[in-house]
């Protein structure tokens, strides 16, 4: 059975960083056959594309929110994908998703929710004083 979970979520104050973690497992074709992206969804708001990588780890995109302060990448040997998040800020409070995508590659110019067909059940990040 295809899964990924996501881990390393928390409560920051603005300013701190936190990575977090994708792990895929049950992937039929490798899980280094899949781009992986983050989505996030803040209470209130639509689900946002903040990162996508490659399946090979190459061809990093960011959403313009993110660009500067996060950073994905990937380890296929273990199966994970991860994001550092720096300098975060109230605005990056979300529950955060990883999903992979079977049929598209990393989109340099938006990274769109209905490419992606696996989804984690995501992680929560709160960033508040």
């Amino acid at each position: 059975q295809l899964q990924l979970v996501e881990s390393g979520g928390g409560s920051v104050q603005p300013g701190e960083s936190l990575t977090l973690s994708c792990t895929g497992s049950g992937f039929r074709r490798g899980f280094d056959y899949y781009p992986i992206a983050w989505f996030r969804q803040a209470p209130g708001k639509e689900r946002e594309g903040v990162s996508c990588i490659g399946a090979s780890g190459g061809s990093p995109n960011y959403a313009d929110s993110t660009k500067g302060r996060f950073t994905i990448s990937r380890d296929n040997a273990k199966s994970t994908v991860y994001l550092q998040m720096n300098n975060l800020e109230p605005e990056d409070t979300a529950i955060y998703y990883c999903a992979a995508s079977t049929y598209y590659y990393c989109s340099a110019l938006d990274i769109k929710s209905h490419e992606y067909d696996y989804w984690g059940q995501g992680a929560q990040v709160i960033v508040s004083t």
